[in-house]
C-alpha cells in the first residue's frame, strides 16, 4: 500500500532544525533537493501499488533520495544508512521533515528501493528530468514535438543538432570465470543440497568422493603449468563428480522427494552448466550459444570489447547516446551480447520524437556505418561520421579534416563513460539479482545527468557574478577617470 505525502516539495525553512544547528542553505544536496520535481516522480510511483492494504511504503523522494547518495559516495547499504543518520543534509535530501538520529530504514529495505525503482522507470524519470531543464531555458514553456507557425501549420522541418551513439559494457563483481573453478562450485553446491535433500527426510548419504574431488581440484588450481592436457584430465574428472551427484538428486526426486523452491533454480542452472560443459568437452571447442559464467547470477554473459586491459567482460551490454548538450540516455540495455548498429535507426527516431527534427550528423564508431544504416541516413539528410564508400573524392583533403573534427567531437560519450565508471559506480555493478544490475545501471546515467546539470547551472551563476563584478567594476573605473 502506498500513501501520497501531502506537499512534498517542502521548502528548506520548513525543515525542522534542532536547537543549536545551523545549516546552510546553500549546501549541495539542499540546492540539489530544490531542483528535482519530486511530485512529478511521486505521481508515477504511486501507480506501483495498487493495494490499499498492507505495510505503507516509503514515500519516492526516500527511495530514490538514497540511492541517488549511495551511486554518488558509492557507500555500501548499511555505510549509507549510517551516513544518513548522521547527516542533516542528506536527510533534508530524502524528504524528512527534520532532523534525527535513528535511520530512516534498515539497510535491507535498498534492495526493495532498487527492485521497485526499475531501469525503465529511471529513464522516463532521466527524460522527463531533461526536458524540465530544458524548460526552465524556455521560460516555462510546455514542450513541444515540433515547431509550428501562427496559422496552426507545421514548419518545414530541418536537420539540427548531434546525435553521439557508442556501447560499452558494465561488468558485473563475479569471479573471472573458468570451467574447472565453475564445475569445483557446481559440485560443492550439489553436495550441500544431496546433504540437505538426506538430513530432511532421513535418507542415507549416498558416496560422493568430497574429499577425493576437492584434492584434485586443488592440485590443479595450485600447479604453476596447466597444459592441455592436464586441462583436459581434471575437466574429465570435475564432470564425472557433477554427473555423478546429479543422478544421485535424480533418484531422489524420481522416488517421490520434493526439492525446495530455493534450490529448484540452482539445480536447472546447474544441469545447463553441465550441459555446456559436457558438450565443449565432447567437441573439444571453448565457446559455445548462451554461456554460463556464473552460477549464482546465470543471466550474464561473456561480452568481447576487444580493449586491451579487458578483451572479454562479464556484465550488461548497452547503448548510450548523448545530444547536443552532452546528457546521456540508455537506447538499449541486454545482457546478451548483441550488433549495436542495429541500434541507430532506433536511436535517430527517438531523437526526432524528443524534438520534432532529425540530427544534422550522427557521430558513430566505425560498427554503426552498415549499409542499411548509410542508407537510411542519406535518405534523411544526416551526415554520419566517417569516410565514405569506395574511391576517395576529389575533396579528399576537406573531408579528412570534417573526419577529424567528428571523431574529437565522438569522443564526449567516452569522456561520460569514463565519468560514469569512475564516479558512479559504472564499473563494476555489486548488486546480485538481475533486475536490480539494471536499475543500477541506469542509476549511474541519470545521477551523472543530474549532477552535470547542477555543475552546469553552478558555472552559469558564477559567470554571471564574474560579470556582474566587472561591469560595476568598469562603471567605477568610468567615474573616477570623469572626476
Amino acid at each position: 500500500m502506498y500513501k501520497p505525502i501531502d506537499k512534498l516539495q517542502h521548502s528548506f525553512l520548513d525543515f525542522n532544525q534542532p536547537m543549536g544547528l545551523h545549516m546552510n542553505p546553500d549546501n549541495r544536496w539542499v540546492r540539489l533537493a530544490d531542483r528535482i520535481p519530486w511530485d512529478e516522480f511521486e505521481v508515477k510511483y504511486a501507480k506501483l501499488f495498487p493495494s490499499d492494504t498492507g505495510n505503507v511504503a516509503k514515500p519516492l523522494r526516500m527511495a530514490l533520495g538514497a540511492l541517488i547518495i549511495q551511486t554518488k559516495f558509492q557507500f555500501s547499504d548499511r555505510e549509507l544508512v549510517e551516513q544518513i543518520a548522521e547527516n542533516p543534509y542528506l536527510q533534508y535530501f530524502i524528504g524528512l521533515p527534520g532532523f534525527r538520529e535513528e535511520a530512516p530504514f534498515d539497510a535491507s529495505t535498498l534492495v526493495l528501493f532498487r527492485k521497485r525503482i526499475s531501469a525503465d522507470m529511471l529513464m522516463e524519470v532521466n527524460e522527463y528530468l531533461l526536458a524540465h531543464k530544458e524548460d526552465d531555458k524556455d521560460d516555462h514553456t510546455p514542450p513541444s514535438v515540433g515547431k509550428s507557425g501562427d496559422d496552426g501549420t507545421a514548419k518545414e522541418d530541418t536537420n539540427k543538432g548531434t546525435l553521439t551513439l557508442d556501447a560499452t559494457c558494465a561488468p558485473a563483481n563475479i569471479r573471472y570465470p573458468q570451467d574447472i573453478s565453475l564445475l569445483n562450485e557446481a559440485r560443492e553446491k550439489l553436495e550441500n543440497m544431496i546433504y540437505c535433500f538426506c538430513k530432511c527426510y532421513g535418507l542415507k548419504l549416498p558416496r560422493r568422493y568430497r574429499k577425493r574431488a576437492r584434492k584434485e581440484y586443488l592440485a590443479f588450481a595450485k600447479s604453476r603449468k596447466h597444459t592441455a592436457k592436464k586441462i583436459r584430465s581434471a575437466l574429465r574428472r570435475q564432470l564425472g563428480y557433477v554427473k555423478r551427484d546429479l543422478g544421485y538428486l535424480e533418484q531422489f526426486m524420481s522416488d517421490g522427494y520434493a526439492m525446495t523452491g530455493k534450490d529448484i533454480g540452482l539445480y536447472l542452472t546447474i544441469i545447463r552448466l553441465y550441459e555446456q560443459q559436457q558438450y565443449m568437452y565432447d567437441n573439444r571447442i571453448h565457446s559455445v550459444e548462451h554461456r554460463i559464467v556464473s552460477i549464482s547470477q546465470p543471466w550474464l554473459r561473456p561480452i568481447v570489447r576487444g580493449k586491451v586491459k579487458a578483451p572479454v567482460e562479464f556484465g550488461a551490454k548497452f547503448d548510450l547516446s548523448l545530444d547536443s548538450e552532452g546528457y546521456g540516455r540508455l537506447e538499449k540495455i541486454s545482457f546478451e551480447a548483441y550488433n549495436e548498429s542495429t541500434c541507430l535507426i532506433e536511436a535517430i527516431e527517438r531523437f526526432k520524437e524528443r524534438t520534432g527534427y532529425y540530427p544534422e550528423r550522427v557521430l558513430a564508431d566505425q560498427i554503426y556505418r552498415t549499409r542499411e544504416n548509410r542508407s537510411y541516413c542519406k535518405e534523411h539528410g544526416i551526415r554520419l561520421s566517417g569516410p565514405k564508400l569506395g574511391r576517395p573524392s576529389a575533396t579528399a583533403k576537406v573531408d579528412k579534416k570534417q573526419e577529424y573534427q567528428d571523431n574529437t567531437d565522438r569522443i564526449e560519450v567516452e569522456r561520460t563513460f569514463s565519468l560514469s565508471k569512475r564516479c558512479y559506480g559504472m564499473s563494476c555493478i555489486t548488486t546480485k539479482l538481475e533486475e536490480t544490475q539494471l536499475t543500477s545501471i541506469a542509476l549511474s546515467v541519470f545521477v551523472t545527468n543530474l549532477f552535470r546539470i547542477q555543475r552546469r547551472i553552478l558555472c552559469a551563476l558564477l559567470h554571471l557574478f564574474r560579470f556582474w563584478y566587472d561591469r560595476n567594476r568598469y562603471k567605477s573605473w568610468k567615474l573616477q577617470i570623469a572626476a
